[in-house]
């Protein structure tokens, strides 16, 4: 014979279990955007003579990847691009935070319907724009197209005077693209998501607060392959 309190400790076992699984269900989308991230910075990097030189990414503060941002992004009633980034940390590329972007012009062209874009941030001015809940490129921080190739780094400088080096790839082509006007804001849902209410992307990028599942350490974690220096 079963004791009555059987039926309530197998009940709090399904309980228990079923959260969990809702928890995990909420986060598959943040999994899957740092997956994509990674994914296309690994990509970039790894493409001859054509990629992000690798002097820029050892100077970088941040990195923030949007995969598959949309055209219609950045027109009335665009729909938008989401987002991750990482920034450095006295231990290493810290957990990833999540953005949307939208607004302004990128320049795209006439029939193009999504790009890659990444952008880097040069400068301890330019992260702390992006550690604010919202902030827009041109207004808060200085940016302009970034340079390509593995020597572009070492012979060009007009560039490396700018807070901010952006980044596009369509179909295999990339090349550096002005994103003045476009607005940068945290993804609150996908911040809830991963890390529980009340943690900001400040408190990731900069505090180290918030423990980050294993589920969405893969963009931090391509980022420590091609660039291991640790913030002073």
């Amino acid at each position: 014979m079963k004791h009555p309190g059987t039926h309530l400790i197998v009940a709090g076992i399904l309980t228990v279990g079923a959260a969990g699984s809702v928890l995990a269900a909420d986060m598959k989308d943040e999994a899957e955007q740092s997956q994509k991230a990674a994914r296309v910075f690994q990509e970039i990097m790894g493409a001859p003579d054509k990629g992000i030189p690798q002097s820029l990414v050892d100077k970088a503060e941040c990195i923030a990847v949007f995969p598959n941002v949309v055209q219609a992004a950045f027109g009335v009633g665009g729909r938008g691009g989401r987002g991750v980034a990482s920034c450095r940390t006295a231990t290493g590329w810290s957990a990833p935070a999540f953005f949307k972007l939208g607004g302004g012009s990128i320049g795209f062209q006439i029939g193009v319907e999504s790009n890659d874009l990444v952008m880097l941030f040069m400068t301890p001015q330019s992260m702390n724009s992006l550690l604010g809940s919202k902030f827009e490129l041109g207004a808060n921080a200085s940016v302009a197209a970034g340079p390509v190739g593995r020597q572009a780094g070492a012979t060009t400088d007009l560039k490396l005077t700018s807070e901010i080096l952006s980044y596009s790839r369509n179909k295999g082509l990339f090349a550096g693209v002005a994103l003045k006007g476009a607005v940068i804001e945290t993804a609150d849902g996908d911040m809830r998501d991963v890390y529980g209410g009340g943690i900001t992307s400040k408190a990731v990028l900069r505090d180290g607060k918030g423990t980050a599942p294993e589920a969405v350490r893969a963009f931090p974690a391509a980022l420590t392959e091609h660039s291991t220096r640790k913030a002073s």
